[in-house]
């Protein structure tokens, strides 16, 4: 029994599910012989998920997303760092209610990054997910040695709009160390970076933006990729237009800009983590996030696990806190059956509230149905 499931966001961490449906098998099947493999795809919960399989957690203090100094943390194994975002730049870290989505800065990231150079890596996997940013990574970009003037020839004012009074732009002091590290991009979007389908337009209202800061936040990142253009010559262009260039507030245009390769977050994250050899031994898998819904079938963790444990000839079942997809649709996914925590607590904020108990019911069920 393989238990390879990611967060239950709001709820319980990837660490935790593990734990719950752990004890909820092992209620009902003493002895029962369990390994848990937390998974995640890039965003939040990233460092967490590798730490758990066996990265060392090193933490820092770097800038948040308004500039306020905090400690974030990435994983190290060997020469191989993982390091997310999320964790400098991310939503979490804006005080409850705050939104900035025309000055949150992707700095912290950068220093991120400096400090998983600094520790060694030699290949960096970088999920990116969950940002309050919409900056295109020029934040990030700053704090590997990029310079941002406006027309007075001073620095930026951080953040999306301030991309707007972008005049020029230097790459050339960037950190040399980046030339000869393996970069992975790892995230669970293939947007480009501006336009219908591009950061701002999609992903933009979840970080606060109104129409009208969409609108500019458009105008801006269009507006710095073309500075790049004149910098870095038609590579900045291309870059732009390729998939993942949005992902988390176009942080992933300034990974590509660094010489990132873009991958599925699930699949990169499957391959960190060991993901293969513990599927070997298994006879069952359980995945599952908080809500499996479309969204799971474009690149979430639930449907990146399914698709290689069915490769290998695994079943799969899966837990859920909120089931929004019909059999068929798992099954196309490669997914057996689903077990929601709603079947067990018909009050949604119930299961929020006593997610881990509930989800420990859910696992005697499983068992129940699949072990004895």
């Amino acid at each position: 029994m393989l238990i390879a499931a990611d967060k239950f966001k709001g709820s319980l961490t990837a660490v935790e599910v593990a734990e719950r449906v752990t004890a909820g098998l092992r209620r009902a099947v003493p002895g029962l012989d369990v390994d848990s493999l937390p998974v995640a795809d890039g965003g939040d919960g990233t460092v967490d998920a590798a730490v758990a399989a066996g990265f060392e957690r090193r933490e820092v203090r770097v800038a948040g997303p308004l500039g306020q100094e905090v400690t974030a943390a990435f994983a190290l194994r060997g020469d191989t760092a993982v390091v997310e975002m999320a964790e400098a730049s991310g939503l979490q870290r804006l005080p409850a209610g705050v939104f900035a989505p025309l000055t949150a800065s992707t700095y912290g990231s950068g220093e991120l990054l400096v400090a998983a150079l600094d520790a060694g890596a030699r290949t960096i996997v970088f999920g990116v997910g969950g940002s309050a940013t919409t900056d295109g990574g020029a934040g990030m970009l700053s704090a590997l040695g990029a310079r941002f003037l406006d027309a007075e020839g001073e620095p930026l004012a951080p953040g999306g709009g301030g991309l707007a009074d972008l005049a020029s732009a230097d790459l050339t002091e960037l950190d040399a160390r980046l030339a000869s590290v393996e970069f992975v991009l790892a995230s669970d979007v293939d947007n480009p970076l501006t336009g219908p389908k591009g950061a701002p337009a999609v992903y933009g209202p979840q970080k606060g933006a109104s129409p009208d800061d969409v609108q500019a936040l458009d105008a801006a990142l269009a507006h710095y990729a073309k500075v790049l253009e004149r910098a870095i010559g038609a590579k900045a262009a291309e870059y732009a237009a390729s998939p993942g260039a949005g992902a988390a507030g176009g942080i992933g245009y300034g990974a590509l800009l660094l010489g990132a390769r873009f991958r599925p977050g699930i699949e990169v994250m499957l391959e960190v983590l060991g993901f293969g050899p513990a599927l070997e031994k298994a006879t069952l898998v359980i995945t599952g996030e908080g809500s499996l819904d479309e969204q799971t079938l474009h690149g979430k963790a639930p449907a990146g696990v399914a698709a290689a444990a069915r490769a290998q000839g695994k079943e799969v079942i899966a837990v859920c806190g909120r089931l929004a997809l019909p059999p068929e649709a798992l099954g196309r996914a490669g997914i057996r059956r689903a077990y929601p925590l709603t079947d067990a607590e018909p009050d949604v904020a119930k299961c929020i509230a006593e997610a881990g108990p509930i989800l420990e019911r859910v696992a005697e069920g499983i068992a129940r149905d699949f072990l004895t």
